[in-house]
């Protein structure tokens, strides 16, 4: 059994976060290992409070999983604030862990900030050279590569920018762009765009989560950046269909899908 590694916050509506990726990895028979960075205190309305976990913690969790339960690839999601990038950026050179996917999670679907300003820079300096593949939404796009993301050329040159800054690859998510057809586009030194029908839903809770920890999975059984990219975006689409309703707010997904 191949071992994948998720360094995340925890939320506490299950929908995201650390308890999103462990649902994926099992979902592909991958067994799961975390860092937890975050605890957030949220549910399928929001989040009301969160709070970083301590640094010596965090260094100890990935020092304790690196050297016992190496994982045959990872992902990073919620980081916080720069110290706890730092620190997973240091630990992930420590003990050249890969291939990794960074998911730069900034907003949460219920629009609430999950990460300090300050962090922002570290993600981009220490983060982004790292990565196998990075996947920013629009938004998080916007911010990494310092200019509007509104359209799906917008996208493209994102994508790039994204690789120039050191990024293996990009996949940048285009969700939240409107239209019949939800578009991805992935530059890994060529450009391919991946196309799904737009689901009409509230059930949209964890997707940015759910399809990093799809492509570690994948990753971790072996299969190429591409095909991962394209299994993953085929998952989380049925799981989005497939969703089970549940909270009055952004509801999470079928993880079984």
């Amino acid at each position: 059994m191949q071992i994948a590694l998720t360094i995340a916050g925890s939320d506490s509506g299950g929908g995201a976060g650390i308890q999103a990726d462990l649902k994926t990895f099992q979902r592909y028979g991958v067994f799961g290992t975390s860092v937890l960075t975050a605890i957030t205190a949220q549910n399928t309305l929001g989040v009301t409070s969160w709070s970083a976990v301590g640094l010596d913690l965090v260094r100890a969790q990935l020092d304790a999983v690196a050297t016992d339960l190496r994982p045959a690839a990872l992902k990073s999601g919620m980081l916080a604030d720069a110290d706890v990038v730092g620190a997973v950026a240091a630990g992930i050179r420590a003990h050249d862990l890969g291939p990794y996917v960074l998911d730069p999670v900034m907003v949460a679907t219920s629009g609430d900030l999950l990460l300090e300003p300050s962090a922002v820079a570290a993600i981009r300096e220490l983060l982004v050279p790292l990565a196998d593949l990075v996947t920013p939404n629009l938004y998080e796009a916007a911010i990494l590569v310092g200019e509007p993301v509104q359209d799906l050329d917008d996208m493209h040159r994102a994508a790039r920018r994204l690789v120039e800054l050191g990024a293996g690859a990009a996949l940048v998510k285009g969700g939240h762009l409107a239209g019949a057809e939800m578009v991805d586009v992935l530059f890994d030194g060529a450009a391919q765009e991946f196309r799904h029908p737009r689901l009409e839903t509230r059930s949209t809770h964890g997707t940015g989560c759910t399809l990093s920890a799809a492509v570690v999975a994948h990753l971790a059984l072996d299969h190429g950046l591409a095909d991962a990219v394209a299994r993953s975006l085929d998952y989380v689409h049925e799981a989005i269909r497939t969703a089970p309703g549940l909270g009055a707010g952004h509801g999470p997904l079928n993880h079984f899908a």
